[in-house]
């Protein structure tokens, strides 16, 4: 399509700055491109490996960011998309037209009618993003030309785009302004005096936009309508509502499409934005940071500290279920032969079982979001199995005992020296009774082999006690070992699991903020 010059007057061309240099401007945007990819890779892999430990709805946003931007980046970041937005009665085509000097998108009456998108561009090669942008062949115009020369050389890169009425009746104009916006680098939306405060921009879209104030702009429109007095005060009032729709910095310009007026700074704005040639990397780097922001929100700022995974109230808990220290006196008694039945452990209570994990288990988790301690809840050995565990390891506890050779050796020499104490009595009582001579040593012979056969005696208790207290000691050992070992095993080593992927998926997301974050 051709078109007409809209103003009389053309503007005078914008100076480029030092970063339109080509080579530099090619470097800087491969540098960019490489650094935005390697962040929505580390922003993928950090939703896969959340899995479904991100609410559906979360992941499901930020993976259509990451198809938007990797698209985005495919096409290149060498051109600026840049979206009039705005809704019915706003002048936002006559704007598009006064900023192209060209009468080429439909305005007036007409304008209500159309959900197509008009694009009007400045160089060449934008063939393969107007696509993306979903923009019909019928709907392109080329600003450049013969005609021109050089004289818009200063906008060349950019591409700007007319929507659709953003409040139109037909539901199908909205469906195009709601998938075009999230592909464009710079957002400007065309207010106008009388309906800058309606609810349809505010509450159905500027709200939704926090986080990406460096991508966007207002536009106040109309403004030869309004006292010269009254637009400051105008302009003021759309920034105040602006901040309260959690927007700051947005800047807010007077324009009048009739007029002219602020349409050079409009031009001159855009001409500065395509000569840094990195506004589409600023709207990827927005859209990624938005994104981690999201993600993180279903992440805990840090991880349970190792403490908290600490064991210890697990095995209190389950060794006096089972009788751990019941069993180990019993062993104690066989070692001193107070019994003669070896003990055994009893079958383990599963509500002290439940009782230890489900406090372990909310200990543990403390401060992780609820699907991440979750998945700890899952992951570790349910109470039944638990509970087999510990019978199978309270199994291999030995709880039979040798009783002390040294003991019985010492009872037996006891007991020999006993009878020879005896032995040696009767020898000298024999004699007394007899009449015949005493020569003195037996009587004290026997005694002194009594008194050794009373130590030796009490030597074997002691030897037995002490043994009994080591063996018992040894039972306890080994049967807290092996509910620490089980506890361990099959609570603490699944939540480790659970907390180490927590701990990489929160580095993934930092990995993909932005460094000026």
């Amino acid at each position: 399509m051709n078109g007409t010059p809209a103003l009389p007057d053309q503007p005078p061309p914008a100076t480029a700055g030092p970063a339109a240099n080509p080579d530099t401007a090619s470097t800087l945007q491969g540098e960019q491109t490489a650094a935005l990819r390697r962040r929505a890779d580390a922003l993928e892999e950090a939703v896969r490996r959340a899995g479904e430990r991100v609410d559906p709805e979360v992941a499901e946003q930020v993976l259509a960011v990451l198809g938007r931007v990797r698209e985005r980046l495919l096409l290149g970041v060498d051109h600026t998309v840049v979206a009039l937005a705005g809704g019915t009665g706003s002048g936002k085509s006559s704007l598009f037209n006064a900023v192209a000097g060209l009468q080429f998108a439909e305005v007036g009456v007409r304008r209500p009618t159309t959900s197509r998108v008009t694009a009007c561009v400045w160089g060449m090669g934008s063939g393969p993003l107007l696509q993306w942008l979903g923009v019909d062949p019928d709907d392109r115009i080329e600003r450049e030309s013969l005609l021109d020369g050089e004289h818009e050389a200063a906008l060349r890169g950019l591409v700007l785009l007319d929507l659709p009425d953003h409040d139109s009746v037909s539901p199908e104009h909205r469906a195009v302004v709601d998938r075009v916006l999230p592909q464009a680098d710079m957002l400007v939306w065309v207010v106008d005096p009388q309906k800058y405060a309606d609810d349809a921009l505010h509450a159905g879209y500027l709200r939704r936009l926090v986080g990406h104030e460096a991508a966007m702009a207002v536009l106040l429109n109309q403004v030869d309508t309004v006292q010269p007095a009254l637009r400051d005060g105008l302009a003021a009032d759309v920034e105040r509502l602006l901040v309260e729709d959690g927007l700051r910095g947005v800047p807010v310009t007077q324009v009048s499409a009739r007029t002219g007026e602020g349409v050079q700074e409009v031009r001159t704005e855009l001409a500065r934005m395509v000569a840094q040639r990195s506004l589409a990397a600023r709207r990827a780097d927005a859209e990624l940071d938005g994104a981690a922001r999201l993600l993180s929100g279903q992440l805990a700022p840090a991880e349970p500290e190792p403490a908290r995974l600490a064991v210890a109230p697990v095995v209190e808990t389950l060794a006096a279920a089972v009788g751990l220290d019941a069993v180990a006196d019993a062993v104690a008694a066989l070692v001193r032969g107070a019994s003669w039945s070896a003990p055994t452990f009893g079958p383990v209570p599963l509500d002290s079982v439940a009782q230890a994990r489900s406090g372990w288990i909310e200990h543990a988790t403390a401060g992780l979001p609820a699907r991440w301690a979750r998945d700890v809840h899952e992951r570790v050995a349910t109470d039944a199995e638990l509970g087999l565990a510990l019978t199978d390891a309270l199994a291999g506890v030995t709880v039979t005992a040798r009783r002390s050779r040294w003991a019985a050796a010492l009872t037996a020499l006891a007991v020999l020296l006993g009878l020879a104490a005896v032995i040696a009595a009767a020898v000298g009582l024999g004699e007394w009774l007899g009449g015949r001579s005493v020569d003195g040593w037996a009587l004290p012979s026997a005694a002194a082999t009594a008194l050794a056969a009373v130590l030796a005696r009490l030597g074997a208790t002691a030897v037995r006690r002490a043994a009994a207290g080591r063996r018992a000691a040894a039972v306890v050992a080994d049967g807290r070992a092996s509910i620490e070992g089980t506890a361990r095993a099959r609570l603490v080593v699944p939540a480790q699991q659970v907390i180490a992927e927590h701990r990489r998926t929160r580095e993934l997301v930092a990995s993909a903020r932005s460094l000026d974050d």
